[in-house]
C-alpha cells in the first residue's frame, strides 16, 4: 500500500507541476524579478530535501498512520458506523480547515513565523513556490496532520485524497499564470485561485495576513480574512518580506535553511504598515 500510495502521489504531483509550469510559461501573469533558473534550482532542491527528511522521520507518512488508526479503531470515524463517502467528505473538508488554521497560526506566532518566512521570502511567485517550505515547518505540519487524523479516524482514502488535493492546489494557486478575471471570479467562489493567493504574498502585512487558504476559499470568507485584491494591483504589488531581500538569504538553499535562525525582526512590516492596516477594511 505504501509504495502504491507514494507512486500515485508522485505521479499526481509531477503531472500538476508540469501542467502549471507550462501554463505559466504560455500565459504568465507577472514579470519575474529573479532568474527563473536560479530560483527553480534552489526551490526544487529544497523540495527534494524536504521529501527525504519527511520520509526518513515519518516513513509511514500520513496515509500509513491512517491505516494504523483504522486497524486499531482510533478516532471518530473508526468508532462510528458512517458511510465511507460521508467520512471521506467530512475528513477532507475538516483537514482542509485545520491546515487553514495552522497557516494562520504560523503567521501569528513569532517563532512559527520565522519558519514560515522561508515560504514568504520568495520575491517571485510561481509553481515552485507552492513547495518551498523550511524542513522544520514541513515536520511540524506533518505532526499536526497526524494528530488530526488520529482524532478524526480519517480513512486512508480520505488522507491520500486530501494530500493530493492540498499539494496540487498549492502548485495551482502559487503559479504565475494569468486567468481571465471573469473565470477567476467564478473559481474563487469555491477554491483559492492564483490571484486570490497572490495577495497573501504581499510585502504589506495587512495583505499577507489575509487569504490563508490553500484549497477551499470558504475559510477566509467565513472567518473574515478574505481580501479580494491587492491595493497596488497584481502588477504593481511587491512580493516577499521586508526584513530580508538579499538573494543570498532568500534565493539560495543555504540561505533558506538558515533564514529562521538569523537575527532579523519576525515582523513583516514596520509601524507605518501596521497603522495602514488598521485603516484598511477587508473586502
Amino acid at each position: 500500500m505504501e509504495s502504491q500510495e507514494l507512486t500515485f502521489r508522485l505521479f499526481a504531483f509531477f503531472s500538476i507541476f508540469a501542467v502549471m509550469g507550462l501554463a505559466e510559461w504560455l500565459f504568465p501573469k507577472r514579470l519575474l524579478t529573479v532568474s527563473k533558473a536560479k530560483r527553480w534550482l534552489n526551490n526544487i532542491s529544497l523540495m527534494i530535501l524536504n521529501t527525504v527528511v519527511l520520509r526518513a522521520i515519518f516513513p509511514l507518512a500520513a496515509a500509513g498512520f491512517a491505516l494504523w488508526c483504522t486497524n486499531n479503531s482510533i478516532g471518530l470515524f473508526n468508532l462510528i458506523n458512517a458511510p465511507l463517502w460521508l467520512s471521506v467528505l467530512v475528513c477532507v473538508i475538516t483537514l482542509d480547515g485545520i491546515i487553514w488554521l495552522q497557516h494562520r497560526l504560523f503567521h501569528q506566532i513569532p517563532l512559527l513565523w520565522r519558519l514560515h518566512a522561508v515560504h514568504h521570502a520568495d520575491k517571485d511567485l510561481d509553481v515552485t513556490s507552492g513547495a518551498r517550505f523550511h524542513p522544520l515547518e514541513i515536520l511540524l505540519s506533518m505532526i499536526i496532520k497526524i494528530a488530526a487524523i488520529a482524532l478524526l479516524g480519517a480513512p486512508v482514502v480520505a488522507v491520500i485524497l486530501f494530500e493530493v488535493i492540498l499539494s496540487g492546489m498549492a502548485l495551482f494557486n502559487h503559479s504565475n499564470v494569468s486567468i481571465p478575471p471573469a473565470i477567476d471570479r467564478w473559481l474563487r467562489v469555491l477554491v483559492v485561485t492564483p490571484d486570490m493567493h497572490r495577495v497573501h504574498h504581499s510585502i504589506h502585512r495587512y495583505e499577507s495576513d489575509s487569504n490563508f487558504g490553500f484549497n477551499l476559499a470558504i475559510w477566509d470568507k467565513l472567518f473574515h480574512t478574505y481580501r479580494a485584491q491587492p491595493d497596488e494591483g497584481h502588477y504593481g504589488m511587491t512580493i516577499g518580506i521586508k526584513a530580508k531581500r538579499e538573494d543570498k538569504h532568500v534565493v539560495w538553499l543555504t540561505g533558506l535553511l538558515a533564514l529562521p535562525f538569523r537575527l532579523f525582526s519576525p515582523s513583516r512590516s514596520d509601524n507605518s504598515d501596521q497603522n495602514e492596516k488598521s485603516k484598511k477594511r477587508l473586502s
